[in-house]
């Protein structure tokens, strides 16, 4: 199975979703069945690191 998660750069909420579920997969022993990632619908942010509120 595999989940994208998508918003507007791809710097805060879609990075975070996808951190939150990586971690809930891992806890849940189900990390190597699901993959997920995230995407945003514009570029530009492209090759940006997360806002750094979003990696807390």
């Amino acid at each position: 199975m595999r989940v994208l998660f998508v918003c507007l750069g791809n710097i805060c909420r879609s990075p975070t979703a996808e951190g939150v579920l990586r971690q809930k997969l891992r806890d849940a022993g189900l990390a190597k069945r699901i993959e997920v990632a995230s995407a945003g619908t514009g570029g530009w942010h492209a090759g940006e690191a997360p806002d750094v509120r979003s990696q807390r």
